[in-house]
């Protein structure tokens, strides 16, 4: 450990080993698909024998994974559930879960919590609702926060500069260039609406009903989103859904915030 003073006068502290494994997890986490030891080696300028312990290391305590038929590595979802037990994150799932578990019992219907990180977007909590079927989507699924309906709800509700970070991070994660305009005009009309409801972008038969749940500042920190399972024996009520969503986020918002936004009070830009 190097305690050496720097020019500040303050000792500069450094862990080697733990600075590689860092850098192992965060090129993981940005590499669109797993990683060979030679890839992981290259990405970070170093040899092979320089990570290999540390692949070890972070394999044997489950923060990646390798793959036996082709050894290359990816990330586990350890680091998603260690995120989950941080204080906001805890603030957020106390205020949400009773919420999601009356919603489920009003409407019938799966509500999902859902945030975004790194342009992804990440189911945190689900509840099954339905009384002899439910579709719940599994925690920590997650795709383009562009071009996803939960994504675009908790981007519509962001400041221009926020917006476009996260936008950024999608392009870096997305195989192609994302359209811009295109999605800009989404996100302003989900604004001035202050929801959204529309047929699921990959499932038959299923209707995304979302709401934003708002901070402090008024951007949206999370979303809960509805996958509504139309059946042919039931009449749907996405409208009666939607209401009843509302003013769950409503309540969730106001449990976090001294100061509640509503959708639509200010313009996108």
């Amino acid at each position: 450990m190097n305690d050496t003073p720097t020019e500040t006068g303050k000792p500069a502290y450094s862990a080697p080993a733990l600075t590689k494994g860092l850098e192992v997890l965060e090129l993981l986490a940005e590499a669109r698909n797993a990683l060979t030891m030679k890839e992981i080696a290259g990405g970070l300028g170093r040899s092979k024998s320089e990570i290999f312990r540390m692949l070890v290391a972070l394999q044997d305590r489950g923060y990646i994974d390798r793959d036996a038929e082709t050894d290359a590595y990816s990330l586990t979802d350890r680091l998603f559930k260690l995120g989950l037990h941080t204080p906001s994150a805890q603030d957020l799932m106390s205020a949400a879960m009773p919420e999601l578990s009356r919603i489920a019992q009003d409407t019938q219907q799966s509500p999902h919590l859902v945030v975004v990180n790194h342009g992804l977007t990440v189911v945190t909590a689900a509840v099954p609702g339905g009384e002899d079927m439910a579709f719940t989507l599994r925690l920590g699924y997650g795709r383009l926060a562009s071009d996803s309906t939960s994504g675009q709800v908790i981007l519509a509700f962001q400041t221009p500069d926020i917006a476009r970070r996260i936008l950024d991070a999608c392009d870096a994660a997305a195989t192609t260039p994302i359209d811009r305009e295109c999605v800009q005009r989404q996100l302003t009309a989900i604004r001035e609406r202050g929801h959204e409801l529309r047929n699921s972008r990959d499932f038959v038969g299923i209707t995304d009903i979302c709401c934003p749940i708002l901070g402090a500042d008024g951007n949206a920190i999370a979303c809960v989103i509805i996958a509504y399972v139309n059946r042919h024996t039931r009449e749907s009520r996405h409208e009666h859904t939607l209401k009843l969503l509302k003013a769950a986020c409503d309540r969730i918002s106001a449990k976090l915030s001294n100061r509640v936004r509503r959708p639509g009070d200010a313009p996108f830009d």
